[in-house]
């Protein structure tokens, strides 16, 4: 097999040498070139046509995230983003994901982890470079705000909440139902995703309606400082109010909260409401695990909720809530996995459906709506 070629971009001369050199060293990833700003990246795409780009965050004359768009736009091919551990980098980083860019790296923050950084960039590389290119260029979903009655009147959107529509880009409303009072019994869903997690959770929260009857919590495997941007960049698109968790949150319908990177996440039931437990644990992650993993908080989720608890799984790779999804149908709950056909990554869901654990194997853009036939 070729190996995979790769366009390397940084504004930093020093960074480009030894990226380039290092990834380079690697039999199967070939280095073709190396691009100082968003736009001679563009220009360098076109001539060399390579395989994967690994794209700084931070450029001058067009940055990575005004690059990124452009070449999904005009060029699409898989990206893995650079960041800074700032707070602008971890913003942006999580609006590349978004649009498109399929993984990230952070930059080291000292000679002694550059070597660890470039180990994680080479076997991403390898990765995306498989992924179809339809697999990340579906289009964004777009939020829009009902038109007020005549003359003013009435009540107007909630200040950072959208407004009743939810249509994808091309225009066409996607149909989501709302929730009837008399709805079922699921007291908690719990969504577990890796690789492409982002994306697809911009297309699956921001879905969900204004009267969702249950909480959601959100475990996306993403290093730690990059967790909350998420959390900001899901609530300013959803209904529902998406936030951070932090230790003693109390779980409540029509709350979305994300799980705190570097963090177990457990819960304590209280009698009159069940809050969130947060232990950054005593020993140290093992080789190919999580924290938080997905597995421990569906396993924890089905230890409270019972048959009342929901599990969705989407992109990613490895086995990571395979077992928690098991655990769930044990405990008579509900679960979905994410179809091969739209998954960046089909590592994840493909573990659980082959344990049998899955009740629904659903495309992405059906997701939202099966969670909801499925309360």
């Amino acid at each position: 097999m070729p190996p995979v070629r790769v366009l390397v971009v940084d504004d930093s001369a020093l960074m480009r040498q030894l990226i380039g050199k290092m990834i380079g060293n690697y039999q199967d990833i070939q280095v073709i070139g190396t691009a100082v700003n968003g736009q001679d990246a563009l220009d360098k795409i076109l001539a060399l046509k390579p395989d994967v780009v690994t794209l700084d965050v931070e450029m001058p004359v067009l940055d990575g995230i005004a690059a990124l768009r452009r070449i999904m736009r005009e060029c699409p091919l898989p990206v893995i983003m650079c960041s800074t551990l700032t707070a602008f980098g971890t913003r942006a980083t999580i609006e590349a994901l978004a649009a498109g860019a399929l993984d990230f790296v952070t930059k080291p923050q000292g000679p002694s982890r550059l070597n660890p950084m470039v180990e994680e960039l080479a076997d991403k590389i390898k990765v995306v470079a498989a992924v179809p290119i339809s697999r990340f260029t579906r289009r964004p979903m777009k939020i829009t705000h009902p038109a007020r009655p005549a003359g003013g009147t009435g009540p107007a959107p909630a200040p950072g909440r959208p407004g009743r529509g939810i249509v994808p880009a091309a225009g066409q409303r996607t149909a989501v139902s709302s929730i009837s009072s008399s709805a079922g019994r699921t007291r908690i869903v719990v969504i577990g995703c890796s690789t492409g997690g982002p994306a697809a959770l911009q297309q699956v929260i921001p879905a969900l309606p204004r009267d969702f009857p249950a909480p959601v919590v959100v475990v996306q495997h993403i290093p730690a400082g990059f967790s909350k941007p998420l959390a900001e960049h899901l609530d300013r698109k959803s209904h529902l109010e998406v936030r951070h968790a932090e230790d003693g949150d109390v779980l409540k319908s029509g709350r979305v909260l994300v799980a705190p990177a570097g963090f177990d996440l457990t819960f304590r039931d209280r009698n009159s409401s069940v809050t969130v437990v947060l232990d950054r644990g005593s020993a140290p992650v093992p080789p190919g695990g999580f924290r938080p993993s997905v597995d421990k908080v569906m396993t924890a989720a089905a230890h409270v909720f019972g048959d009342s608890t929901m599990g969705v799984l989407m992109t990613g790779m490895g086995r990571d809530g395979a077992l928690g999804m098991k655990e769930i149908k044990n405990c008579k709950g509900r679960t979905i996995a994410e179809a091969e056909s739209s998954c960046v990554v089909y590592g994840m869901p493909r573990a659980a459906v082959e344990a049998g654990a899955a009740d629904r194997v659903t495309p992405l853009p059906q997701i939202a709506q099966e969670i909801i036939n499925m309360m």
